[in-house]
């Protein structure tokens, strides 16, 4: 009996030493899921918060914020005004490989283009967009391509940037000339991960393309694409580490590129459109969550203002610069609108909004909407190019 006793015993021993293993098994898969997944922007220890930050703001209340779908991880907004006249908001959703679509003035949602893949027409990890024409550009970080798509119908004209991008994230373009743009696309490549699965920035002598030029053409619902250069300072100072966001400004002769390196200083570095670092820094010791989306009201005299977001988690900071001086002229908050990756002005105006609205992702979510007029309002701004500082 004490034998047979002994054998149930070590029997059922290893049954749960089994079991054990068994069950810890999913929880490694999905920590090694979660690594992979994880962005070089999202290795902060602890989440900054607005409300702890101290950092004077106004608040603006959103007009709407769009239906929240957080299985998508929404990421960047975009804006293309129909031929009807109607605002159609787009924002690319990383995780489920789509692009979402919205009412641009109410909010209200309107379908989803795209699926999972490789494809014409289908994307991975899609995360800037940029609407310039009847044209979309979608950046797909797993596919390492820039997409070029045909709106209204979403026809995929074909895609770029497969030889040299690693790790594309943000885009910017410009018209130059008839069918013709250049293109610029942020590339956060790095030099492996760490012990803790973080991954580990490039030295400074490697950081020279952290930004690459494309001249590309549309002709005969065709993409013809050249490699023109590459951006980026090997300077303490100038070096991005991490980056993403960038947006440029030609009168001005001027191309914004967020820094998203807490831990040199996440700060908005300043080049000219040539690519070179000008030596100066905005917002060092002013962002104190992360810097993130920019964007830039202009009018045609070189006035105007840059946003720029500070990703706190709770509610996300909107920095305002004056567009020739770069002097801080202020900042405001959403009552909602939080953990803010891309945004997108649209200076034009839509039915909804005649001077203008400013869309900003909302934690992962969907995308809130602000009344260009509210925010002028409350930072004492122009609420269009024709109107002095109210």
């Amino acid at each position: 009996m004490y034998l047979r006793n002994l054998r149930l015993l070590l029997a059922a021993a290893l049954i749960g030493i089994t079991l054990n293993a068994c069950s810890t098994a999913p929880a490694t898969t999905a920590a090694t899921a979660a690594t992979a997944a994880k962005e070089p922007d999202e290795q902060a220890v602890v989440d900054p918060l607005l409300s702890s930050s101290g950092v004077a703001h106004a608040t603006v209340r959103e007009s709407f914020v769009t239906p929240l779908t957080p299985e998508d991880n929404v990421d960047s907004p975009a804006v293309w005004i129909d031929p009807n006249g109607s605002a159609v908001l787009l924002a690319t959703a990383k995780k489920t490989g789509r692009l979402m679509r919205y009412d641009g003035d109410s909010g209200a949602a309107a379908g989803v283009v795209g699926t999972t893949g490789a494809a014409s027409g289908q994307f991975d990890r899609p995360n800037g967009i940029f609407v310039v024409d009847d044209l979309l550009f979608v950046v797909e970080r797993d596919n390492h391509r820039v997409q070029v798509l045909r709106l209204p119908g979403f026809e995929s004209l074909g895609s770029f940037g497969q030889t040299e991008l690693q790790q594309p994230y943000g885009i910017w373009l410009r018209a130059d000339g008839a069918g013709s743009y250049d293109v610029l696309v942020s590339d956060a490549y790095m030099a492996g991960k760490d012990a803790r699965g973080d991954d580990i920035v490039p030295p400074l002598a490697q950081l020279d393309r952290r930004v690459r030029r494309y001249s590309v053409r549309i002709a005969d619902a065709k993409v013809d694409a050249t490699l023109r250069g590459s951006i980026g300072d090997t300077t303490a100072a100038g070096a991005i580490r991490i980056p993403e966001s960038l947006w440029g400004d030609s009168r001005h002769d001027r191309l914004l590129i967020a820094e998203e390196d807490t831990g040199t200083g996440t700060a908005v570095r300043e080049y000219d459109l040539a690519g070179r670092y000008r030596g100066r820094t905005l917002g060092l010791g002013l962002f104190k969550a992360q810097a993130e989306g920019i964007a830039l009201w202009e009018c045609k005299d070189g006035s105007g203002y840059w946003i720029a977001t500070d990703q706190f988690k709770d509610r996300s900071l909107f920095h305002i610069f004056d567009r020739g001086t770069l002097q801080h002229l202020g900042a405001f908050a959403g009552e909602t609108v939080a953990n803010t990756d891309g945004i997108w002005l649209h200076q034009k105006g839509t039915k909804r909004f005649p001077d203008g609205v400013f869309y900003a992702v909302h934690d992962d979510q969907g995308v809130g909407a602000f009344d260009w007029r509210e925010i002028a309002k409350a930072l004492k701004l122009r609420s269009s190019c024709r109107a002095a500082k109210s």
